[in-house]
């Protein structure tokens, strides 16, 4: 089997489960990509933003056909996230990749943690500002890693009191146009194989399309939950142990 075929396929499997979770599919594709990809800032980070943004919309567009999605809000969290996730991709020309890569699993590790615990009930009003308040400095790091901001934005809506559908149906609207943003100050030294992209951009919009239209008929909030939970963790233990080897 190719290299091609190998991520194709990975590929459209990543974004079904990422699509399933109202995720753009770099938090998952960053490790993926890492594995044929030697180069984070230049080859990884670049083409990974490009599928989170297109895989984003996709994810929108199923979790939108169920009534999952609050435009409005998700609207404003996508203002804000598009705002300040350029500010994290700047940053990722000048730091270290070892200590963004400490910072990915430090982020997520933690993250995993609190989905497995009791989430307290809020207002809606109060949730909300609690969102919007953390979006900017979520979007900084995300930025720098990569992945844009829905990693970890999710779980905070989550976290913070939204229903998990409605939290998944938020972030992918959230999570598109600060996928791109982030992408520019990749263009100029970006190393990405056009073919390629083009093909993991197809496989990646149908993927992530048919996972949002499983959750959200099929899938149980509190299930979906659990999946974000171990879904980071499997990935990152998956990264850490190809690192050390």
């Amino acid at each position: 089997m190719s290299q091609n075929l190998i991520l194709t396929v990975g590929l459209l499997v990543l974004a079904f489960v990422s699509g399933m979770l109202g995720l753009g599919v770099a938090f998952a594709a960053i490790p993926f990509l890492g594995l044929f990809m030697q180069d984070l800032v230049h080859e990884v980070q670049p083409l990974s933003l490009l599928l989170n943004g297109l895989t984003g919309l996709a994810s929108t567009l199923g979790f939108a056909r169920s009534g999952y999605v609050e435009w409005r809000r998700g609207a404003i969290l996508a203002v804000t996230t598009t705002v300040f996730a350029p500010l994290g991709a700047w940053a990722a020309q000048h730091v270290p990749q070892f200590e963004i890569w400490l910072v990915y699993f430090a982020s997520v590790i933690y993250l995993a943690w609190r989905l497995f615990r009791p989430v307290s009930a809020r207002p809606g009003a109060e949730k909300f500002r609690t969102a919007l308040l953390l979006a900017a400095p979520i979007s900084v790091l995300s930025g720098l890693l990569g992945v844009g901001p829905g990693f970890l934005l999710l779980p905070t809506l989550i976290l913070v009191g939204f229903e998990p559908k409605r939290a998944a149906g938020m972030n992918a609207l959230a999570i598109t146009p600060p996928s791109f943003s982030a992408l520019i100050p990749h263009v100029g030294s970006a190393r990405v194989q056009a073919h390629l992209a083009a093909t993991l951009v197809v496989a990646g919009f149908v993927g992530s399309f048919l996972g949002a239209r499983v959750t959200s008929v099929y899938v149980a909030g509190g299930r979906l939950r659990q999946m974000f939970g171990v879904l980071i963790v499997v990935m990152t233990a998956y990264k850490i142990f190809t690192l050390l080897g």
